[in-house]
């Protein structure tokens, strides 16, 4: 789908991407894991995450669900008209508040809660997003994520 800057200015307050189902296995969280330098066992040894923690076994990184939340977005979000190019701006808040446990699919739930136009050219885009667990009532994050959308012109 592909907006306007006014369509968008439009639907600010509401949700406006939601995106697949992706399940997080133990070979998603072991690589992120190697590629990150985090190979705390709570991640990478199924047997010992078992046997003393909480969790069951293991669990997905805090830092592996946000990085999910590029994917989220590229496939859910609408395509702004005339944009040449987007960067990640930022955060305001990244709140983790459950864990992702090993095997349970996640997927991004967007909200435009934010758009300003920031001279000529320029877009900046506020996000909230909330990346859901399959069959557990409290989110894995929720996150205030800024954008900025770059165009040759802004519409008037």
């Amino acid at each position: 789908m592909e907006l306007t800057v006014e369509e968008l200015e439009a639907r600010v307050g509401q949700q406006i991407g939601l995106s697949d189902w992706v399940e997080v296995d133990q070979e998603m969280i072991s690589t992120f894991g190697k590629l990150t330098f985090d190979e705390q066992f709570i991640h990478m040894d199924p047997e010992r995450a078992t046997a003393e923690t909480p969790f069951g076994g293991t669990i997905a990184h805090g830092f592996l669900t946000l990085s999910l939340a590029s994917k989220f977005a590229i496939e859910s979000l609408p395509d702004v008209k005339g944009r040449t190019m987007g960067i990640n701006y930022g955060f305001n808040k990244i709140r983790f508040l459950h864990p992702v446990a090993t095997g349970k699919r996640i997927r991004g739930r967007f909200t435009l809660d934010g758009l300003t136009r920031k001279g000529d050219g320029q877009i900046l885009q506020e996000f909230g997003l909330s990346i859901e667990i399959e069959g557990v009532e409290s989110p894995a994050l929720v996150a205030q994520w800024l954008t900025m959308t770059f165009f040759e012109e802004v519409a008037a």
